[in-house]
């Protein structure tokens, strides 16, 4: 009797042992036949109760935020997702229903992984082919993904043949110390919460504008956060950048509603440069005939347009042009036209990195409008870490920028163009410059039948006197963005306001920035001049071009 219950005893001893025997499983991964080396290796430890996924970096406590875990519980094949979003919080979610849903096509095709006898299943997901090599015969089930849980253990995986995820090494262990990486407190959200959470993780967000009012009004005052001038036509902020390294990307996203103006409008964000004696946060303080003086010989004066020795201009980050009345005025009704709520502008301005990292500067945006009610606005810039290349430039010089920012408090249109002198910048180079950029935005207005606006126009500049860049802005795509147009007037002959082509702009939409390279600059004195065959005014009427330039390049 004493026998048989030793016997059943050390029974289920070992079966308990067996049963929760756990196995680490070391995957190697390569594109079109080449090992990636430079990436932490796919780890997963398996036993008949749960899969965990993660790679070497993770398991050596050595991985950089955010990071993730994946747990697949068995047999539910609940998975439960952990991400760490930097030291102190992890956020968790559960997904007990998408394993399930996968629909593998089973062949008879077999071979051998590590002396593992081995079946092939396949599956297309988003236009993907994925191939699964798995077994059975250690009577688990799990992988380096969730992909292929509920086929067997998953030892090989290839997608569109040519990458390839596949078993390196299976060993047997006693602990996986997952209780020392999954510690502390663990915050439940629901999935799309996660996702979001973990997305917003890997970047940087400076939060500039919050749903605030870009209007025309007495009323429009300045608090302890935004400053407004120009009748609330301008916001201002204060924002202090991180230092910014070669490796990162920079990117301006606004959002824009219309809150009573149901026209389209001139807009731009924009920071102003500090590093001479005056800046045109002076302008915006004490008047902008306070600012250096332009004159071509046209007769009219415009203040705070062009650098000079002791003063930069406002630098533009993006230009953008407000829809006709997005949200405000989607009670209008058109058949077949569902509007849009929101114009959604976004761009990179990585370029801009050397006058912007490690830098306290102020933040603005203006929407030329006359509406007490006008628009509101978000706007966020986001750093990224990235492996992009495309801007080597370790200088960003403001020259120009004549919009008419402070329109609503007397500075004066960017009429200048009417005479060939146009716009004529002197500046000096301290040190030789290489691969010279201009960075040069340009839009054409003069919204009547020979306005600018619907008049294509030629730029060209010109560098220390000689012709370097001809073009003729202009836009053929402004019909796209119908749906963000509600306000739109439409004509007899079928088209909208909004439809129609643009020197370089369309309602609802940014306007992208022209790289024009210049080639390498001596240290000294130089000259760059724009000119644009400017429309004559017609009665009350006149045209003229808001353009902006940054000189790029690397010292």
């Amino acid at each position: 009797m004493h026998t048989r219950l030793v016997f059943n005893f050390l029974a289920v001893f070992l079966y308990c042992l067996f049963s929760a025997q756990t196995y680490e499983i070391q995957y190697s991964s390569s594109y079109n036949g080449k090992a990636l080396t430079d990436q932490p290796s796919t780890i997963i430890w398996v036993n008949e109760k749960e899969n965990f996924i993660l790679n070497s970096t993770i398991k050596e406590q050595k991985s950089s935020y955010p990071y993730e875990i994946t747990k697949v519980e068995k047999p539910s094949n609940t998975i439960v997702s952990y991400a760490f979003l930097k030291p102190g919080s992890i956020i968790s979610t559960s997904d007990a229903e998408s394993v399930g849903k996968q629909d593998f096509e089973l062949t008879n095709e077999t071979k051998k992984i590590l002396g593992y006898n081995c079946k092939k299943a396949f599956t297309k997901i988003n236009s993907n082919t994925i191939e699964v090599w798995y077994t059975n015969d250690l009577k688990l089930k799990g992988g380096p993904s969730v992909l292929g849980q509920n086929l067997g253990l998953v030892l090989e995986v290839e997608r569109n043949k040519n990458s390839l995820t596949t078993a390196a090494s299976i060993k047997k262990i006693k602990n996986t110390g997952i209780e020392n990486i999954l510690k502390g407190n663990i915050q439940i959200t629901d999935q799309l919460g996660y996702k979001d959470l973990l997305w917003k993780s890997r970047f940087t967000t400076l939060n500039v504008f919050e749903n605030e009012i870009i209007n025309f009004s007495d009323a429009s005052k300045s608090d302890g956060q935004i400053k407004r001038y120009a009748k609330g036509t301008i916001i201002l902020k204060k924002v202090k950048f991180p230092a910014i390294t070669e490796g990162e990307t920079i990117f301006a996203e606004l959002k824009q509603q219309s809150n009573g103006d149901a026209y389209d409008r001139t807009g731009t964000v924009f920071f102003i440069p500090q590093d001479k004696e005056k800046s045109f946060f002076d302008g915006l303080e004490k008047g902008a005939k306070t600012l250096p003086l332009y004159e071509n010989g046209n007769g009219k004066q415009y203040y705070g347009v062009t650098a000079t020795g002791s003063y930069s201009p406002a630098m533009e980050m993006m230009r953008f042009f407000t829809a006709f009345g997005i949200q405000k005025f989607n009670h209008i009704q058109l058949k077949g036209k569902d509007w849009q709520t929101i114009s959604p502008y976004r761009q990179d301005i990585t370029e801009l990195k050397p006058a912007l990292s490690g830098k306290e500067l102020w933040i603005g945006t203006f929407i030329g409008n006359y509406d007490k009610g006008g628009h509101k606005v978000s706007l966020d810039i986001t750093i990224h870490k990235s492996d992009q290349n495309v801007n080597k430039n370790n200088v960003a010089i403001p020259l120009f920028n004549t919009l008419n920012i402070m329109e609503m408090a007397g500075q004066d249109y960017s009429t200048m163009f009417s005479q060939d002198k146009g716009l004529l910048v002197d500046f000096t180079l301290d040190k030789d410059l290489k691969n010279a950029q201009l960075r040069y935005t340009t839009t054409g207005h003069g919204g009547w039948e020979n306005g600018d606006e619907f008049v294509p126009k030629t730029n060209s500049i010109l560098v220390d006197g000689k012709p370097v860049f001809s073009f003729v802005p202009w836009r053929t795509d402004c019909g796209s963005y119908r749906l963000y147009n509600p306000a739109s007037g439409n004509f007899q002959d079928g088209l909208s306001s909004s439809d129609l082509s643009r020197s370089n702009w369309c309602p609802g939409t940014v306007t992208n920035p022209d790289f024009i390279p210049l080639g390498d600059l001596k240290a000294g004195k130089h000259t760059i001049q724009v000119k644009i065959p400017q429309g004559p005014t017609e009665g009350t009427s006149f045209s003229s071009w808001n353009v902006s330039g940054v000189l790029l390049g690397v010292q």
